[in-house]
């Protein structure tokens, strides 16, 4: 199954944008979207826009299916365009993914990874021409040390809730995590925080007192939840 067109005009729309548009727009509408401490993996990691392929990991013996072979049924199970989304609840002393993984990943037309975690084979991805963002490295094998938990279910990404479908917004000032229907929703004030934020740029590029071109838009008040 593809993105049909009304979507891939929205993540069109999306990519002109920002993760700072986007999470001033999910702040005026009260939504908390915004995951802690995942960021790009590497310099000039690419900006990703698009669908979550959600994939739950958990410690050992808390599930039994095999943490590698969960990740390929997740990726199966996405769609071209979709992001993959690894909730392994933020551990830091094992591997979340690998290169054999983001292959697949690239082969089934996903266009990224997002993990709260950490991953190995940074070389790989960036060979692949994979975006994959994170809360850091590290060399210790996914094997024998985790579990699947399941796949397409809703996750935690960060302390924020992933369900299926929801769209994945990451670039290099982090992750935003828009709930699949408030898509439309975001997207418009996500715009106009932009717009605005160029017309002030412009207004003190011709001379304009920055204090007064804040004040005129009422810059302050702009994100707060019914203005």
């Amino acid at each position: 199954m593809t993105q049909d067109a009304a979507l891939k005009a929205m993540i069109a729309e999306y990519r002109l944008l920002s993760t700072a548009n986007v999470s001033d727009g999910l702040d005026r509408l009260g939504i908390d979207g915004q995951p802690l401490g995942i960021d790009p993996l590497w310099d000039n990691c690419a900006k990703i826009v698009g669908p979550a392929a959600t994939l739950k990991l958990v410690p050992v013996g808390e599930a039994d299916e095999s943490p590698v072979l969960g990740t390929l049924e997740a990726v199966k199970r996405g769609h071209p365009g979709d992001i993959l989304v690894i909730d392994q609840g933020g551990v830091m002393d094992i591997n979340s993914y690998g290169g054999v993984a983001g292959f697949t990943t690239r082969q089934f037309g996903l266009v990224g990874c997002v993990i709260d975690g950490v991953t190995r084979d940074i070389d790989e991805y960036k060979q692949l021409g994979l975006p994959v963002y994170g809360k850091g490295r590290i060399t210790k094998s996914i094997r024998n040390r985790c579990a699947c938990a399941g796949y397409a279910i809703p996750v935690q990404l960060g302390g924020v809730p992933v369900h299926p479908g929801d769209l994945i917004f990451a670039d290099d000032n982090g992750v935003c995590v828009i709930p699949q229907q408030h898509m439309a929703e975001v997207l418009k004030f996500a715009k106009l925080f932009k717009t605005v934020e160029d017309t002030i740029v412009e207004e003190v590029r011709k001379g304009v007192d920055p204090v007064e071109a804040h004040d005129k838009v009422r810059y302050d008040l702009m994100t707060k939840q019914g203005y």
